[in-house]
Order: structure tokens, then sequence, then C-alpha cells
């Protein structure tokens, strides 16, 4: 007697895969909860990207630009880059999946840091390519740690400059060391998703050196400061024959008419951007400064969120839950490697104001 047919099999190593799992978005039984589980903007989109939005409804039964020509020319005249360097998608994710797609096949891998974005290494798994993770000590990506980790069948090594979940960074000096110690048939992936709120002086974006390398890939996103992550919009910078050739793949109308007109809006709004970048730099340090009142450790953060570090796993589930108790809801980040972590988002006044009161009290228990 033989075995029924199971039917189609998806191909090696695909079942393998853990699920993205998205920061949690509710609470039962609380209608509104504080949702600080995303690094999102807690200002929202700004008044220009909002009416760009709204207007951009006219349009929705016709086919975007598959070419984002208008936001192109935006991007490219704000950033000062090459309009043909560069390419479009649903978020820096998909940014990440084409040039893996692009460049990724059976045996060869990629090269991240220990605990760098997991979107990496979903898409490059689903090309059975091998994920090599350099160690990371000190909660930061080290050039000489990734490096090591590099061989003949490494293609891509990606950055997050800066990092989630941790909020570390790299200077403009380890960046350049690190692509300089390079094979010439490795590509660069510098993330650079937060890259607007950074405020460090030894942090420098990854542009100026892709402009003459033929092996960087410089990304951003319109879903952190510019408050779009419900639109997906992301680009990457990057060589010319590496954009010509992602192009050949990326599905023709994959950024909407309303995302597209919401971005190219959201670059010209220079004053929501300002008081996005405020309230960070205002409420940051606050609040780093309250929770290690309380004897927590706050890993330093070059991004618009915090990592707390808790005695063990066990101890993080549990403040977790408190918040949760609170109807504040924040990003465990076992996923990451980090059971004992917390990850929190810089929100309002208020949202921060209710973050410490809750941590306080969870701590005295």
């Amino acid at each position: 007697m033989t075995d029924a047919p199971q039917g189609p099999q998806p191909k090696p190593g695909i079942l393998d895969i853990a699920p993205y799992v998205g920061g949690k978005s509710s609470i039962a039984g609380v209608a509104e909860p504080m949702k600080l589980s995303s690094n999102e903007n807690m200002l929202g989109a700004g008044e220009k990207a909002r009416a760009a939005f709204e207007a951009a409804v006219r349009n929705i039964h016709i086919y975007p630009d598959g070419r984002a020509t208008k936001l192109r020319t935006a991007v490219a005249q704000t950033h000062g880059l090459e309009p043909e360097r560069l390419i479009f998608g649903n978020g820096s994710d998909e940014v990440f999946a084409l040039l893996n797609q692009t460049y990724l096949t059976a045996g060869d891998n990629i090269v991240c840091g220990q605990y760098g974005f997991l979107a990496y290494r979903i898409s490059a798994k689903a090309c059975e390519a091998e994920v090599k993770l350099a160690p990371e000590p000190n909660y930061k990506a080290e050039v000489d740690a990734l490096l090591a980790q590099v061989d003949e069948r490494t293609k891509i090594v990606y950055v997050s400059n800066p990092s989630n979940p941790t909020g570390s960074y790299n200077s403009g000096e380890e960046i350049r060391r690190l692509h300089a110690a390079l094979p010439a048939h490795v590509i660069l992936v510098i993330d650079e998703a937060y890259a607007e709120y950074v405020t460090e002086p030894d942090w420098e974006t990854a542009f100026p050196l892709a402009r003459d390398a033929e092996n960087i890939v410089v990304t951003r996103t319109f879903s952190k400061i510019h408050g779009l992550g419900g639109l997906r919009i992301g680009f990457g910078y990057a060589p010319l024959k590496a954009a010509e050739a992602i192009d050949r793949i990326r599905l023709p109308f994959n950024v909407s008419v309303p995302g597209l007109e919401a971005a190219t809006a959201a670059l010209g709004d220079e004053a929501h951007q300002q008081a996005s970048r405020e309230l960070i730099s205002t409420w940051k340090p606050r609040l780093t400064q309250a929770l290690r009142g309380f004897g927590l450790e706050v890993l330093p953060s070059a991004g618009n969120f915090v990592l707390v570090l808790f005695e063990t796993a066990e101890r993080a589930t549990a403040a977790s839950d408190y918040l949760n108790g609170k109807g504040i809801i924040v990003r465990p980040v076992g996923g990451y490697g980090l059971p004992q972590g917390l990850r929190i988002t810089i929100g309002t006044e208020d949202q921060n104001r209710a973050v410490i009161d809750a941590l306080s009290e969870f701590a005295a228990q």
C-alpha cells in the first residue's frame, strides 16, 4: 500500500523559516492601548502627507507610475543622489528581498550581526542561502566579527545603522573600514531606517561612500520619522548595474498611488520632521534616566526607541504583562535572541510618563 499523495511541497527550507511576527497591537479589554511596540512615529504622519494621501483617493483606479518618477525626483533632490540609481519598494523590507533574490543562489550566504533585523534573514533563507551571524557581545555590530564570517560564498553583508532592536550604531569610520576590507564580490547593505533620528556626532550617512562604490547599497524608509508605516514605502541607493538588475525582477506596480503621493509630500514637510526629532531628543534621555533610576539596564540608543534588559527572560515577560495591564504595549525581543529584553518606542509625553509610572511600580515589586 502506497502513501497518499501529499500535493505540491514548498522548496527546501521554506517551512524551516520562522515567520516574522510584528509588534503586538491590541490588548483584550482595552479599546485604545498605547502601542509602543513597533517604533512608529507617535506623532503620526504630517499634515502634508495626510493631505496628499486624501487627494490621491481621486486616482486610486489608475495604476501607479511604475518608475515612481515624482518620488524618485524628490528623493534624489533631497539627498543629492542620482535618480537612476534609486530602487523603490513596499517598505525597505522589499528592497532587501529584491537584493537577496537578485544576488543569492542556493549555497551562498549573507552575513549580519547577531541581533540584526530579522527581515534580512527571512528572504535570504527563501533563496536557499545560509545566514551567518557575527557575534555582538556589546550589542553592536563589530567590524572584525563581521569580516570573520565572510567567505567565498558570501554575497551580501547587512548592517543596520542604527540597529534595531539594540539601538546601537556604527561610526562613519567603522563603515569605511568594513567596506575597504570586503572582497569586491560582496555587497555591503547599510540599512539607515532610523537615520533621521541620529544625533551622535561620529555617525555618518553612507550615501557619499556609496556614490563611488560598485558594491554598496544604502536603504531608507518612510515608516519611521515620516510616519508612513501603513503605506509601506522604502528605497535603496545602489550602483547603477545593481539598480538595473533589480528592476528586471521588481513587480511593476509595487508602490501604491497614495503611498507615492504621501511620501513625496512627507519629504518636504520639514516642520513635521523637526517636531518628530525634538520629541525623541527630549524624551529619550528622560525615559532612559528614569528607568535606570529604577535599577533597570537601558542600552544607549541612536533610534526612536530604547531596549531595556532585565535580569531574566521571566522578569522581562512579567514586565511586559504588567505594562499590558496598564494598557501599554511594548515589544518582547526573544525572536532576536534577547528573551530578557523589551524594546520600547519613545512616545508622546503622556505615553512616556505612563511607561515611567508603570515600570516604577513594577520595579518596586
